[in-house]
This record gives C-alpha cells, structure tokens and sequence, in this order.
C-alpha cells in the first residue's frame, strides 16, 4: 500500500440535458444520470446508487484484506446494502445504510471466527466511516458442505 495521504480525482462533464460522463484518466468512463426517485431516466447509475456501491464495493475489498490477513479461508462473499436517502431539518441526505452480507466458507472455518471478521470489517471500511449516516450490519455465514 502506498503511504497517506492518497488522492483521488474524478471529471463529471454534462450538458443542461442528459446524461453526466464520470472520468478518471486510469479508467474507463461511466455515464450517470439522475435517479427515477428524482425524475431521471432510472437506467443509469446515479450519485446515489454509485455512493451505496461504494459502500458494498468497499465491504468486499475491506474484507478480503481482513480475511488475508487474518489467514481466514472463504469461498464467496455477497454484500447487498440499502441506503435510505430522507430530508432531515430540510436537508436531503443519506440517514442510514443497511449492510447485508452472505459468508460461504469452507467446513474446517469456524462461523464465529468468521462473523468476528465480518464485524471487523464493517468497522474499516473506510467508504462508511466517511459518512454521517449510521451503518447496521446484517450478516449470515454459511459452511459449504463437502460435495
């Protein structure tokens, strides 16, 4: 890992109408657009669905780092996460972001271990820990039989 600070920046080009254009010189671009819930199109990914996707993209990566080095083997990992978006003393924003993941180890790891590090993943993920909503955390593991 290269040391802090780390720096990151993103061009949103867009006309009066249409779709927004997001790039980043290393990548490719994506297009967004506004969300139905706020007349957009709704086919599109929008500030509000790439920001819970950060959230859930965030969870995996934050567990696989803990999961390496914690020297925990697992199988598949599936983070689905709910934001829920309110306007609180006439502010539009984010409130709280419901985290569900699903767990498959193998029969040899301990659901308690692995519970244990799907928690301490939660704590880390940085994406969460720079927002003001709050974050609950839903999670099942699972031992995959042997076949």
């Amino acid at each position: 890992m290269q040391a802090f600070p780390h720096h990151y920046t993103v061009t949103a080009s867009g006309k009066p109408q249409g779709e927004i254009e997001l790039t980043e010189p290393r990548l490719e671009s994506i297009i967004s657009a506004a969300p139905a819930e706020f007349d957009g199109p709704g086919d599109r990914w929008s500030p509000e669905t790439l920001l819970v996707a950060s959230i859930a993209d965030c969870f995996v990566l934050t567990f696989r780092a803990v999961a390496q080095a914690s020297k925990l083997s697992w199988i598949s990992l599936s983070c689905t996460v709910e934001g829920t978006l309110d306007r609180v003393d006439r502010i539009t924003r984010f409130t709280d972001f419901l985290v569900r993941v699903a767990l498959v180890v193998p029969p040899d790891v301990g659901e308690d271990r692995a519970r244990k590090l799907l928690e301490k993943s939660e704590r880390g993920c940085l994406v969460t820990n720079s927002l003001s909503g709050s974050t609950s955390l839903e999670a099942s593991v699972s031992v995959q039989q042997p076949s």
